[in-house]
């Protein structure tokens, strides 16, 4: 089964950058092609949890919610099978809860409904203040 653990969140100032890390452990991860795609999502108390981005693991395509376009960046290390979320010019509407995610269907494009990820680490949380 596979098993995901966010790090990296933290209290930081408006403006400030935070990279968050999710280890990928587990499951049928190494199949080569490896099908998986990994998403990051965000929930802020009251608010329904948002895409952020994701990324395809065996070609690197990208896909970035609206909202965090520019600041944001995805990527992933295929060696020690971790995928990062930089998160730069950071501002309070950002605080919320980190959560990585997995999908392992391969579909031609990537998914912005957590419905589709059934796999789910337990998050991390990032504060920011200004």
């Amino acid at each position: 089964q596979l098993q995901l653990v966010e790090s990296g969140g933290g209290l930081v100032q408006s403006g400030y950058s935070l990279l968050l890390s999710c280890a990928v452990s587990g499951g049928p991860f190494t199949w080569d092609p490896n099908p998986y795609d990994l998403a990051w999502f965000r929930q802020a108390p009251g608010k329904e949890n948002e895409f952020v981005a994701a990324i395809k693991w065996r070609n690197g395509a990208a896909s970035y919610g609206d909202s965090i376009k520019g600041r944001f960046t995805i990527s992933r290390d295929s060696a020690d099978r971790l995928v990062y979320l930089s998160l730069n010019n950071l501002k309070p509407d950002d605080t919320a809860v980190y959560s990585c995610a997995a999908n392992p269907h391969d579909w031609l494009s990537l998914s912005r409904s957590p419905g589709d990820y059934p796999s789910w680490g337990r998050g991390t949380q990032v504060t920011v203040f200004s």
